[in-house]
């Protein structure tokens, strides 16, 4: 252990009773285990402080206390950890058994690694986002439940900005990148999603935030993210349509075939591909 290095996870949740046991289980059941795992709860009143005593001698600190947001609690969670690198792990969502010893294994002299994300809808799964941080000037194609971030990093470039509801994540990984920092990719599928977060019900404030965060740090290119922004919108209004009247071969047929061309619905094909 002493030669390995500390990987601090953090996990924030708010009466996420339903879930926060599979992700707690996603962290301590991991095969590398030089890990610093700290809970930060916004002061649940459900079964979830019930669920974390039950994990207490498993668990390096946990916290119970009224937040301001996600971000609030994100950057609560960094300023207690002490690993030299750090992930966040919402309690919705889970880590593959070997997630982070690929991390330690990949990230050698880089800043930030990450992977790819598999999006479950109706506990099946609906299909396999990978990452490229190349695109990230177009919008959010760094899967942040996938991130891993040196400490020093956040001490240099800062936490995460407590006036985004929904696209902290992408206004993080975007400072990052037009600040140089060196992006690692792994090409394995390294956390699991469930289709109906923050993000997912409220995807209009995200996109009007991912463009204010484009126009902060990409000022030149105002014109194209409007334009960028207005093909979003009207992408995800017909995949959502197709979705309410049950048209699911030609929403699979848009991921496939969409200009972004990021998203793989047969996991057996994105075996192949990567």
């Amino acid at each position: 252990m002493e030669n390995l290095p500390l990987v601090s996870i953090i996990t924030i949740v708010y009466n996420g009773e339903k879930h926060i046991e599979n992700a707690i289980q996603s962290v301590i059941d991991q095969s590398y285990k030089n890990i610093e795992y700290i809970i930060i709860d916004g002061g649940s009143s459900d079964n979830t402080i019930s669920i974390i005593k039950k994990y207490e001698k498993q668990i390096s600190l946990w916290i119970s206390e009224k937040d301001k947001g996600i971000s609030d609690a994100f950057n609560k969670g960094i300023a207690k950890a002490t690993g030299e690198i750090i992930g966040i792990l919402n309690s919705d969502d889970w880590y593959e058994v070997n997630t982070i010893q690929q991390v330690v294994e990949h990230i050698k002299d880089h800043d930030i690694v990450y992977g790819d994300l598999r999006f479950f809808k109706k506990e099946k799964i609906d299909f396999i986002l990978k990452g490229n941080h190349h695109l990230l000037d177009q919008h959010m194609t760094v899967n942040h439940p996938t991130v891993f971030i040196r400490r020093e990093i956040y001490k240099k470039y800062g936490l995460f900005d407590d006036a985004y509801e929904c696209a902290m994540d992408y206004d993080i990984m975007l400072r990052l990148k037009v600040n140089g920092c060196s992006f690692k990719y792994i090409p394995s599928v390294l956390a699991n999603m469930r289709w109906d977060g923050l993000s997912d019900k409220f995807w209009l404030i995200g996109c009007k935030e991912t463009m204010h965060i484009k126009n902060k740090y990409l000022p030149n290119k105002k014109i194209y993210n409007l334009l960028f922004f207005v093909r979003h919108v009207m992408g995800i209004t017909i995949s959502k349509n197709l979705e309410k009247f049950n048209f699911h071969f030609l929403v699979n047929f848009y991921r496939r075939f969409s200009a972004q061309k990021k998203y793989i619905h047969d996991p057996a094909e994105f075996s192949k591909k990567s």
